[in-house]
């Protein structure tokens, strides 16, 4: 069973001759364990997909399952329960909080998800050494680079134990090295925890790190591509494909 499944997903804003299409009936399958990039033109509908698959926003028509259950059809204590517990967000801006430590910031899940303060600590600690982080952790967002920031962000969405991490625009805001760090970093998540991540990019670059590529234009799925592991030249590739379907 698939862990993520879009059916016929339709998403309009707005009502008239002023009502935007962002989705416009996009059906797709992601399997336990992928790391799968989303891209294509500003306005197409990435953010809108991303936002729905995690039940940020509800959608026009369509289903969103994720683990078979149908999350349109949750109470919204159980849609909370099931974001806390399943999924990890990450966003361009890292939106910390800025009076918070990098050790409380990502600890912020577990105590608010009622997990006392020692444990949920010890957890937040136990991600933070694995982001490379541990000198940092008493560190407030201001004192630690955007590309440390991101990885903060990380810990955070992996305090809880998420099944799945859905990260939009990860690198969108961070320099090349660093960006480079967060994608391999989100490919670990899944080669070596078993994580599945649904990635927005716009970079052809960070979108090679991943197992699949999605498309979208114009609010719908025009391609979906395979990238093979041992291909060294896969960014050429995505290069390649996105220049085939602009």
């Amino acid at each position: 069973m698939a862990i993520i499944e879009v059916n016929q997903l339709t998403k309009i804003y707005g009502s008239g001759d002023t009502a935007v299409r962002a989705l416009d009936g996009v059906s797709l399958s992601i399997e336990a364990g992928q790391l799968v990039a989303v891209m294509g033109p500003s306005g197409c509908g990435k953010s809108t997909l991303l936002h729905l698959v995690g039940g940020l926003d509800q959608p026009t028509s369509g289903t969103v399952l994720i683990e078979g259950r149908d999350i349109s059809r949750m109470k919204d204590d159980e849609l909370t329960k099931l974001r806390r517990q399943k999924m990890g967000f990450i966003f361009q801006f890292f939106n910390l909080i800025p009076v918070l430590t990098a050790a409380e910031n990502a600890a912020l899940p577990l105590i608010l998800d009622g997990v006392k303060q020692p444990k949920a600590a010890g957890i937040a600690g136990e991600w933070l050494e694995r982001n490379k982080l541990s000198d940092r952790a008493a560190h407030r967002p201001d004192e630690l680079s955007g590309g440390q920031q991101q990885r903060v962000a990380i810990a955070r969405a992996m305090v809880s134990d998420p099944v799945i991490i859905l990260a939009d625009e990860p690198t969108g805001n961070l320099d090349t090295r660093s960006s480079d760090e967060i994608a391999s970093t989100l490919r670990r998540l899944v080669s070596e925890f078993g994580r599945t991540v649904l990635m927005v990019t716009h970079d052809p670059r960070i979108a090679a790190y991943a197992d699949r590529i999605i498309f979208l234009k114009d609010g719908k799925v025009v391609d979906e591509t395979l990238l093979e592991r041992r291909n060294d030249n896969r960014t050429a590739a995505v290069e390649k494909k996105i220049k085939e379907i602009s």
